[in-house]
């Protein structure tokens, strides 16, 4: 239906954190027309024993189906006049309308109130002048021994052992049964593969294993710790069966040339610590950077206050939790209070960046897709066509588009401020 705004009254109030409350009054007349039409439609279409079919007395209809009538009425002019009102005012919700309050009497006027939040006007004061210290890249020989090691872990081999105790780092396989009071089976054994000392078990369970030789059965009291995840359980204790079914043990190959050829295009094992360690420079370098942007947008937040719609923050929250479906509805609103300041604070980051895009025209251009797409093509010695149709097909060329953007704002803010380099370590 088409409602012409100018009968309708109208006024919005400004509430905090971009809330708007929309009050409008729709003449009684115009209530009482589009009941009457909503008679008239089902009239022509109604079947009622006495009557034939399109024959049926409007007033029949409105003397039997009155109450659904004016619902449908109601329900059709609250979106038509919201719809209008929106128009008329220029404002473009975030967030859907919750209606918060209606007053209807047959032959008076039909108020309503509809709440909704707006985007946010973020006023950009101050960009510079900041002083951050970026992060220093020490990357130490023992650091990369450690990934050396690692890399000799992945192409090692397990060797079965007949005899001995488990030690740490050992794969052993188990099976646990849960015992009653009786000291019986309460139920099925389960099996299991655990790496000692990793981890994979609960302590009293690792402890209970590392008594026990190949082939040996026994029992054991153990407790959940207070960490255990399933909060229900922690600071219990219960009684189990431990067998154990197999002991296996990490046989590493010798780290040399000969390991470095097995794991890349590489000839000599000198190479490929020197590949380590260019790579492990590189991602403490861009870590490095992620903390200096931290640093350096956290600061204009702080220099920069504004608020934020409480419905961005909800959904922020909500892509934290990710499938919210699978929380207990008590413990929703909960965890959504616990996230919240993180929440907020990581919206305000992201409207401001979209600001300062904006306002500084940093938006990356099709140009600058292009050019990158084409920079990963070369990367990967392929055809940019095809990268591009595969990241097309991906959906991801509106987040190429948002991460050359964030590109463009930070190479932006750092030249407005002091980047410092922390002092090695």
């Amino acid at each position: 239906m088409n409602l012409d705004v100018t009968d309708l009254q109208i006024s919005i109030d400004e509430q905090e954190a971009w809330r708007r409350v929309m009050n409008v009054t729709i003449p009684a007349s115009i209530v009482q027309a589009e009941e009457q039409r909503a008679a008239r439609q089902l009239a022509s279409r109604a079947r009622l024993k006495g009557f034939r079919k399109g024959r049926v007395p409007t007033k029949v209809i409105e003397n039997r189906f009155g109450g659904a009538l004016r619902q449908e009425a109601l329900d059709k002019l609250i979106g038509s006049a919201y719809k209008e009102a929106l128009a008329a005012q220029e404002l473009r919700p975030i967030s859907e309308g919750e209606l918060e309050d209606i007053h209807y009497k047959p032959e008076e006027d039909l108020t309503f109130a509809i709440a909704f939040d707006v985007e946010p006007v973020v006023e950009l004061e101050r960009l510079s002048g900041f002083v951050v210290e970026r992060p220093a890249v020490d990357i130490t020989a023992e650091q990369v021994d450690e990934v050396l090691g690692r890399i000799q872990e992945q192409n090692g081999v397990w060797q079965p052992l007949e005899e001995g105790k488990p030690v740490e780092k050992d794969l052993v396989s188990v099976t646990i049964t849960r015992l009653n009071d009786e000291g019986e089976p309460a139920d099925d054994a389960r099996e299991y593969d655990i790496v000692m000392g990793s981890g994979d078990a609960i302590p009293d369970i690792e402890a209970s294993i590392l008594t026990l030789e190949t082939g040996e059965t026994n029992d054991f009291d153990i407790a959940f710790p207070d960490d255990f995840p399933d909060e229900s359980r922690r600071g219990d204790s219960e009684r189990v069966r431990i067998t154990l079914t197999s002991r296996r043990q990490m046989d590493v190959p010798t780290l040399d040339d000969d390991l470095a050829k097995q794991v890349g295009d590489f000839e000599t094992l000198d190479e490929l610590t020197a590949k380590v360690r260019e790579d492990m420079e590189k991602e403490a370098e861009q870590q490095a950077d992620a903390a200096a942007r931290s640093r350096l947008l956290d600061l204009i937040v702080d220099a920069n206050p504004f608020d934020v719609p409480a419905s961005m923050v909800r959904r922020y929250s909500d892509g934290i939790m990710r499938d919210i479906s699978q929380i207990p509805e008590e413990r929703l609103s909960e965890f959504r209070e616990q996230i919240r300041p993180e929440a907020e604070r990581a919206v305000k980051r992201i409207l401001l960046i979209e600001q300062i895009a904006q306002t500084q025209s940093l938006t990356a251009s099709d140009d600058d897709i292009d050019d990158r797409v084409e920079e990963i093509a070369e990367a990967n010695n392929t055809d940019a066509a095809k990268v591009y149709a595969e990241l097309q097909k991906a959906g991801r060329i509106e987040s190429l588009e948002r991460e050359l953007t964030e590109k463009a704002v930070f190479d932006f803010l750092f030249e407005q401020s002091e980047i410092t380099e922390a002092p090695s370590t």
